[in-house]
């Protein structure tokens, strides 16, 4: 009996490891479909625009996009996460996953996560990695944020005084504010497509919980104020100042996406979680012996350790 290919077509490449992908790409009222077996976006017009999707971390979809059935499932193939996002990237509506697949780091990062010594020797290293000293014993983390976060918006010449911004009205918002709330969706779509390649569960925080992302939270801003933070002020300064030749949302996104090249975002979010877990002192779980053996021999699995082909 032969056994038909469940994907058809020839077998994909290799997927790209995250760490050599460009960031991410923002698609709005456009369709996205597979066409003479390239990943499209084709307008209203019906102009077609090439997108390499394996060559990058992440598709965020805003609000007018349309995508196929065969367009979702290449995505998936190269371990490309996709992002439903409103305007702006403002609010997340749900999100793909083509990683996850090594329940031995779930376990592990879930057992970490359980136990509070464990919790706080992780969260104590996030501490140290995030502000370059141990972890504040008069002054919260809260705090320590606000002042890096003012001392930033000084240099830039925008005057800050605090985050805020109403969803339900993104345009009533400050510009500071708006291009923090852009530039902040850029680096967590990032950083997501950074814990699912590296096997990991985004939802199991140690600083952040009770949220489908609190653990890209927690990693997310290990990297903020060298990142999307700066970005946001600079671009909200310009604007301040009447330099600004594009929308303000549009000049955060490449204003992030630059930063995350010079800065090397890629290369160091999966070492940085390894890192801040490793702190904990807990050896990865084994299988327990009377565990049932795989009935089915897969192959080694192609790309990121968290990738499912």
């Amino acid at each position: 009996m032969t056994v038909a290919n469940a994907l058809p077509g020839i077998a994909p490449p290799r997927p790209i490891p995250i760490n050599d992908r460009s960031s991410i790409v923002f698609v709005e009222k456009g369709r996205i479909d597979v066409l003479d077996g390239a990943f499209v976006v084709v307008d209203a017009g019906g102009v077609r625009t090439h997108i390499p999707v394996g060559g990058f971390a992440c598709l965020m979809l805003e609000p007018g996009t349309r995508i196929s059935h065969a367009a979702v499932a290449l995505a998936a193939r190269a371990g490309t996460l996709l992002v439903w996002v409103g305007e702006a990237g403002v609010r997340l509506y749900a999100a793909g996953q083509p990683g996850g697949a090594r329940s031995d780091r779930l376990l592990w990062q879930a057992r970490l996560a359980l136990d509070e010594t464990t919790r706080l020797k992780v969260v104590r290293k996030m501490y140290a990695l995030r502000f370059k000293e141990e972890p504040p014993e008069r002054r919260s983390a809260d705090q320590l944020r606000g002042i890096e976060g003012a001392r930033v918006a000084q240099q830039h010449g925008v005057s800050w005084d605090r985050r805020a911004y109403d969803r339900a009205d993104w345009e009533a918002g400050d510009a500071p504010n708006r291009c923090l709330s852009a530039a902040t969706a850029c680096l967590h779509g990032l950083t997501e497509a950074g814990v699912l390649a590296a096997g990991y569960a985004p939802a199991i925080g140690f600083l952040h919980t009770g949220k489908p992302l609190s653990f890209v939270y927690d990693i997310a801003d290990l990297f903020k104020f060298e990142t999307v933070v700066p970005a946001a002020f600079r671009i909200a300064g310009k604007a301040a100042k009447g330099r600004l030749d594009l929308p303000l949302e549009s000049a955060v996104r490449r204003e992030c996406r630059d930063m995350f090249r010079k800065t090397g975002l890629l290369d160091r979010i999966i070492p940085a979680i390894e890192e801040v877990l490793e702190a904990a002192g807990v050896d990865r779980p084994t299988p327990p012996p009377d565990a049932l053996p795989i009935a089915f021999e897969d192959k080694e699995p192609s790309g990121d350790a968290g990738h499912r082909g």
